[in-house]
């Protein structure tokens, strides 16, 4: 596989960035953030996760090696039991207003940019590959203007055992792929496979960012610790946006809750200001793949067991819920 294409040396140079950006879809960048607010911020999740039984305790908290036992996924209600106290933590979302992470995008852009508010923490259990994020795109669940950007990065160095995340490079040009359901986050996956697929070891303090159209996935977690990383997403100010960006990632938790320890209000309900033009979310791409994960764990294909925990946790249509639930029992009956 070739490496990312290293964006480093010209992170002042905006045309350069756009240059990129428009060709490859992402831009790698070395050392962008400081390493000492996201160690910080991953010892402060460690705890929550030793506290949720994530984490091994016979070993030091900081090597996040994983107590298996505890195994869940997002969005199983024993991960969002610990997620949402995660989410609570106002450091967390304080990341994604680091200048160095707007200032590169404005530049890029040549326009302000705006965070959304629904930024994401992934954790990632080891030797659980068949859950690892599979190739997808993020315009589906984001949506508003194709041109949102994702900022990903990890809260600790990556070994590569530990995996990261790959890119179809140029796979941004081809509008939205035809996807089926699967295991993993989002609970679908592209059918086609893209190729030119890049990647490279991550440190703490690169950065990966992409456009919400190129197709992006996981690499397996085959290490013994847990993987903890950040999803930040922006657009320019002037594009028009989802509402359903400007909700929490926990839900139907309120922002409410979610700020009621926090010991400033800076970062809460900023973009209340944002003039913007507000868009309907499309929720055809979401309603397929769930018709089609219905028909999968009907015949007993154990695929569907992502999507219809989607349906479960989020989904407000009561005979929806009640038949994901049943598929959802009999597939997990032991064998």
């Amino acid at each position: 596989m070739k490496p990312f294409l290293d964006s480093t040396d010209c992170v002042d140079d905006g045309a350069e960035l756009v240059r990129r950006m428009e060709r490859d879809g992402y831009l790698f960048v070395r050392n962008l953030l400081p390493a000492h607010p996201l160690t910080s911020l991953r010892l402060r999740f460690l705890e929550l996760a030793r506290d949720g039984g994530w984490v091994a305790t016979e070993a030091p908290l900081e090597e996040a090696v994983a107590d298996l036992n505890g195994f869940c996924v997002e969005p199983e209600p024993k991960y969002n039991l610990v997620y949402r106290q995660m989410y609570k933590v106002a450091e967390f979302h304080a990341l994604q207003h680091h200048p160095n992470l707007l200032e590169l995008l404005e530049r890029m852009t040549g326009e302000p940019v705006i965070p959304h508010p629904r930024i994401i923490g992934r954790t990632i259990f080891p030797q659980r590959e068949a859950f690892t994020t599979p190739p997808h795109q993020d315009y589906i669940p984001i949506q508003g203007t194709t041109d949102t950007y994702t900022a990903w990065f990890p809260l600790a160095d990556l070994p590569a055992e530990t995996g990261g995340l790959q890119i179809a490079a140029g796979s941004h040009r081809h509008g939205v792929y035809n996807f089926r359901p699967c295991l993993g986050a989002g609970g679908m996956e592209i059918v086609e496979d893209p190729g030119n697929w890049v990647g490279a070891p991550f440190a703490v303090g690169d950065v990966l960012f992409f456009h919400s159209m190129v197709v992006h996935r996981g690499v397996p977690n085959t290490g013994r610790s847990l993987r903890l990383s950040v999803d930040a997403r922006y657009q320019k100010r002037s594009d028009p946006v989802s509402d359903q960006s400007l909700l929490p990632h926990i839900m139907p938790v309120p922002w409410e809750e979610v700020y009621a320890d926090w010991p400033s209000d800076e970062y809460q309900y900023y973009w209340r200001d944002w003039e913007a033009e507000f868009v309907d979310y499309d929720y055809s791409y979401n309603e397929k793949r769930d018709r089609m994960a219905f028909e999968l764990a009907e015949q007993g294909d154990k695929v569907a067991i992502s999507a219809l925990q989607r349906i479960i946790a989020r989904d407000q249509d009561v005979a929806k819920i009640a038949r994901a639930e049943c598929l959802l029992a009999q597939l997990e009956e032991p064998a």
